[in-house]
């Protein structure tokens, strides 16, 4: 074991579980801190479970020094319920983070962001996820990795109406979905995650975005 220490921030979200999850199971870090609203159903002698409020998070005590946080916040625009909601959760919360961390002495920062993110982008959604990744990026980690997932397949907490048949759907016309198009292929969730940690084992520095393709790729080694 390394003696490395990760936050996961969004860890009862659907990306968030299986990156907790494999994290534990993979032995990378003696110890890794849960960021959540409530507490989890996960025991592991690895773990820390840490109630954020992440309004009040620059003013924490005793912020956790880490060397890698993995950023799996996130919400639905249904969910939040206004565009200032959904600004509040996917740009504020995220850079609020990613500052805070950076501060205490983090090196290594994964960021899961959206296919399409784009600070120029004319629709909301893929504007904030941009403006995310951009405003991350000015900060200066030493390795900063972006993960760009389409839709998302997964077992939810919470159930969306409508949600089945949009992944039936999905997975049904992403056999369509071929060349540049591939990228907005669905993945499994459990994917994003297993990319997520493969990456975190071998931490290359600089920044880099990966696509559907290269997830997937990714959570094929070993």
């Amino acid at each position: 074991m390394s003696g490395r220490t990760a936050i996961v921030a969004g860890a009862s979200g659907l990306v968030g579980r299986h990156c907790l999850r494999r994290l534990l199971a993979s032995g990378l870090h003696e110890h890794v801190v849960a960021f959540v609203r409530g507490p989890l159903n996960v025991t592991h002698k690895r773990l820390e479970q840490r109630t954020v409020d992440f309004e009040r998070l620059g003013r924490m005590s005793a912020f956790p020094r880490v060397q890698d946080v993995f950023c799996c916040l996130g919400t639905t625009m249904k969910k939040a319920g206004s565009e200032a909601a959904f600004r509040k959760v996917d740009y504020e919360y995220v850079v609020r983070l990613a500052e805070t961390s950076l501060r205490t002495g983090t090196d290594y920062f994964y960021l899961v962001s959206a296919i399409g993110a784009d600070p120029k982008s004319r629709v909301f959604y893929s504007r904030v996820k941009g403006e995310a990744e951009d405003s991350v990026a000015k900060l200066g980690f030493a390795g900063l990795h972006i993960f760009r997932p389409s839709f998302l397949i997964g077992q939810r907490t919470e159930k969306r109406p409508g949600e089945a048949a949009a992944i039936a759907a999905a997975r049904f016309f992403s056999i369509a979905l071929v060349g540049p198009a591939r990228k907005y292929r669905p993945i499994k969730a459990d994917t994003v995650a297993r990319a997520m940690v493969v990456v975190a084992r071998e931490r290359p520095a600089g920044k880099h975005v990966y696509t559907v393709d290269e997830m997937e790729g990714l959570a094929t080694l070993p």
